[in-house]
């Protein structure tokens, strides 16, 4: 899932639910989420809202679905569109194949569609069409994956990979803060992906405000099950002790489960990553090691799907003083514990 360019988090964080185009979007400047909401300042312009406007065609082109999130990204899109009654969405059927998805992406533009959302394969190659599509005088909301050029792009709406693994890094810290000779280990994502990189970032961070625990082991996989059993395996042979595992991808956690499950290890806790339904009632049963996630939630496809319609209609965002759509937002990776799984499960991707 490559990235080339990371947009501050110094900006606006949006919650984990999806949020409609008229629900409050509030400028914050830390990880932590505002609790109550601002009203938007008098005289502000017109805001969209759920009432019908001028109809709007979105053309949204993805990667292909051969993941969980990927997939819910996908259903996540679809379901806000049809939310809208002026809304005609536009939708690829995908694909990991930088020419086929440039292809895909050309022939919305082609069509004159009024608004692109692309979640790119590769956001540095596929840098021209956005440009051809915003040259084109077809704005593009650019999804997660950023591209290299922020002219390719009027607004981009993503999840935040260090917050991810800075939230993971402070969960298991407070976890064991009382522990002495705390060892921790990691099942990482895709090294040639920047946001591995950066979600490991964070983790490490966060582990430097609690020295009584190191970091002991960490592998790459490949977010896949199989790559899960097989990294996992392979970490609990080389660690036969060790406190508390944080895994980046729910998917590939499936596997590790796996391989703990073989091992007959339970002595530790593991924290994933990403907020899939599996990992939610595992966490609710709370009868295995997992015992939190970290959301990187899909919902940000229908938010991206409100973004475009504001865009299309050309109004700006509830809460909001400002006429216009914001240029960033950086949605909040919440941990999802025993005591708050009931309220995102309806979140979690299957």
């Amino acid at each position: 899932m490559p990235e080339s360019l990371v947009p501050s988090r110094r900006g606006l964080l949006l919650g984990s639910a999806a949020v409609s185009a008229g629900a409050l979007l509030t400028a914050c400047t830390s990880n932590e989420p505002r609790s109550q909401a601002q009203a938007p300042a008098a005289g502000s312009g017109p805001v969209a809202d759920d009432k019908p406007g001028k109809p709007v065609t979105i053309g949204f082109a993805g990667p292909q679905a051969d993941h969980g999130w990927l997939n819910a990204i996908n259903q996540n899109a679809r379901e806000r569109a049809k939310k809208y009654a002026d809304v005609t969405l536009e939708i690829t059927e995908g694909s990991n194949d930088t020419a086929v998805q440039i292809g895909q992406i050309q022939t919305l533009i082609n069509k004159k569609v009024d608004i692109l959302v692309i979640l790119p394969a590769d956001g540095k190659a596929l840098t021209q069409v956005g440009l051809q599509a915003m040259k084109a005088g077809i704005p593009v909301i650019n999804l997660d994956r950023v591209f290299a050029s922020p002219q390719a792009y009027r607004c981009w709406i993503g999840g935040d990979n260090y917050g991810m693994g800075l939230n993971a890094g402070r969960y298991i810290g407070e976890a064991l803060k009382d522990k002495p000779d705390a060892t921790v280990i990691e099942l990482a994502g895709m090294d040639s992906l920047e946001l591995t990189k950066q979600r490991t970032q964070g983790f490490d961070d966060a582990l430097k405000n609690y020295p009584n625990i190191r970091k002991v082991a960490r592998q790459a996989a490949d977010f896949t099950v199989e790559s899960g059993q097989a990294k996992m395996a392979q970490l609990l042979q080389a660690q036969p002790r060790f406190d508390a595992l944080w895994n980046h991808d729910d998917d590939q956690g499936v596997g590790a489960l796996r391989a703990i499950a073989q091992a007959g290890r339970k002595d530790f806790l593991m924290v994933g990553g990403a907020g899939a339904k599996t990992a939610m009632d595992a966490i609710k049963a709370d009868d295995g090691v997992l015992k939190a996630t970290v959301l990187y939630p899909p919902t940000m496809a229908a938010s991206a799907i409100d973004l475009a319609r504001a865009l299309g209609q050309k109004k700006g965002v509830g809460g909001m003083s400002e006429l216009e759509i914001p240029a960033s937002l950086t949605l909040y990776s919440a941990v999802v514990t025993k005591e708050n799984v009931d309220e995102y499960l309806p979140t979690g991707f299957n």
